[in-house]
């Protein structure tokens, strides 16, 4: 099935590792001229290594979505290289909870820094180029205790749900412009976030992840390329006409739609 996203120009960010390493393989594998930005200069050698050798297009560049120079180093690279942009995937992010008297500031800052700033440093270049092309499609990434917050889940519900505000607002404006603007709100997904908690607890992946899977009606983590099958859908000519959605990607968990 063509999906539409041959030649297609698609900017990652944290698209070494989990959701935008996957995204990042299944857009190349659709034709996609793919970017990717982390911080991890090995990393990034090693996915774009496996693009290349899968017989894909990439760019990877290392940059740090808190600097604003990096950011506009990276898109300068971008459109340097493939003459613009068409998708953009703000994936770049971390999971930091806690009990609220216990956040001090620099949490705060480092937690709404990289997910609030990083997307609108990123969101400022891209948009410009795809309004150029005639149109273009952005994915954020967020979580499903964004919409339904319990105890304990900040910072991280808070700049998640500072992306709806962000995905809902955009959305609107830039319709004219042929910008569609979507998230997808993800539960417990295996990244490497998941394999550091592991390292740290001394304890082994069936453990770990049969342990938290008990409250998933799925009885199970999602993949990562479960994900990315959603979100290059949103990218793609099959979601033409989804602009402002927030998909919930997590096995059944959220309470609310």
């Amino acid at each position: 099935m063509d999906l539409g996203l041959k030649g297609k120009i698609a900017v990652i960010t944290g698209g070494t590792d989990g959701i935008g390493r996957a995204t990042a393989m299944l857009l190349a594998r659709e034709g996609a001229k793919v970017a990717i930005c982390a911080r991890g200069q090995e990393k990034l050698d090693q996915t774009a290594a496996q693009i290349r050798k899968e017989g894909g297009e990439v760019l990877a560049v290392r940059a740090d979505v808190t600097s604003e120079a990096d950011i506009n180093r990276f898109f300068d690279e971008v459109i340097s290289k493939y003459g613009g942009v068409d998708l953009l995937l703000n994936n770049a992010g971390l999971s930091q909870r806690g009990k609220f008297l216990e956040i001090d500031d620099k949490m705060w800052d480092t937690d709404i820094n990289i997910k609030v700033f990083g997307a609108i440093r990123c969101l400022r270049r891209a948009i410009p180029e795809m309004k150029k092309r005639g149109g273009g499609r952005v994915v954020n990434i967020s979580i499903s205790s964004a919409k339904q917050p319990g105890a304990g889940s900040m910072p991280t519900s808070l700049s998640r749900a500072a992306g709806l505000v962000i995905t809902k607002s955009l959305s609107k404006e830039y319709a004219p412009d042929n910008i569609l603007v979507n998230a997808v709100c993800i539960g417990k997904i295996k990244s490497g976030q998941h394999d550091r908690r592991m390292v740290r607890e001394k304890i082994s992946s069936e453990k770990y992840f049969n342990d938290n899977s008990k409250e998933i009606p799925m009885g199970r983590f999602g993949e990562a390329e479960e994900a990315a099958s959603a979100i290059v859908f949103l990218m793609s000519s099959m979601g033409s006409y989804v602009t402002g959605s927030s998909l919930n990607l997590d096995g059944g968990t959220s309470g609310v739609l």
